[in-house]
């Protein structure tokens, strides 16, 4: 006889729901027939997103509160969203993120701290119940937002990019441990987007990307079970040569 897998339960858990382009994640998932958890720290809006997303797709639509820096919680947030699905629910998708003026957290240790545990150990906390949950289940997808940041250090924003890039070596480590279960890791290294984070921000206009078009690419990269993809895709071919540049050279280098 053979043992055929029970099919994966269509649903999704948003962490850092209340971001710029976390919001449009969360409606192309529903756009899709997904049920949705958004999680987060501000409930009223994540209240407010989530009667939006019944109204519109009429899918079930669930809010978590949830703090990247509570570390001592994480473990147990896996099982509180199975119990508000009925069961464990099919994926996770990580965008909560802190980014912070590259001269501010070279002066203050306590905004470089920050940032490192927000966007890197945070991460790692809360993604790693998920990873043991899914490896057990032998099913599962997770997908993180990194940045190309972290691609290479620059002196404009090395501590970002150095929480950036370590969350990338960690998802490349995820991906080879879950690939036997089945559980699928998907690395997401968006460019310039026009969010919140970004705001005050000198962006090169054409390099900038809207983040209704980035969630649309990144749904789509989750859901068609890619491992690494570049948002928008010419950012790929744009790293690929900034990683090609000699250090000799590239230390001299004003970026």
């Amino acid at each position: 006889m053979l043992n055929v897998r029970s099919p994966l339960p269509k649903s999704v858990v948003i962490l850092g729901a209340t971001s710029g382009v976390a919001r449009y994640i969360a409606d192309q998932f529903a756009r899709l027939g997904y049920a949705v958890g958004l999680a987060g720290r501000n409930m009223e809006e994540l209240d407010r997103l989530a009667v939006d997303i019944r109204t519109r797709y009429t899918v079930s639509c669930h809010t978590f509160y949830f703090d990247a820096l509570a570390f001592e919680g994480h473990g147990a947030f896996p099982v509180q969203c199975e119990e508000a699905f009925g069961e464990l629910p099919g994926g996770v998708v990580l965008c909560f993120g802190f980014m912070a003026d590259q001269a501010d957290a070279q002066a203050d240790f306590a905004i470089a701290r920050r940032t490192l545990d927000t966007n890197l150990t945070g991460a790692i906390s809360i993604l790693e119940p998920f990873a043991a949950a899914f490896e057990a289940r032998k099913a599962g997808f997770i997908a993180a937002l990194t940045s190309v940041a972290g691609d290479r250090g620059r002196k404009a924003n090395y501590i970002y990019g150095a929480s950036k890039g370590g969350l990338t070596v960690y998802l490349q480590g995820l991906r080879n441990r879950l690939h036997a279960s089945g559980v699928q890791v998907t690395t997401i290294k968006p460019g310039f987007m026009d969010t919140p984070m970004t705001y005050g921000m000198k962006l090169p206009g054409p390099l900038v990307a809207s983040p209704e078009a980035a969630a649309k690419a990144m749904v789509k990269a989750v859901t068609g079970r890619k491992n690494v993809v570049y948002v928008s895709c010419f950012w790929r071919y744009i790293m690929y040569i900034i990683k090609s540049i000699p250090e000799w050279q590239f230390k001299k280098m004003n970026l």
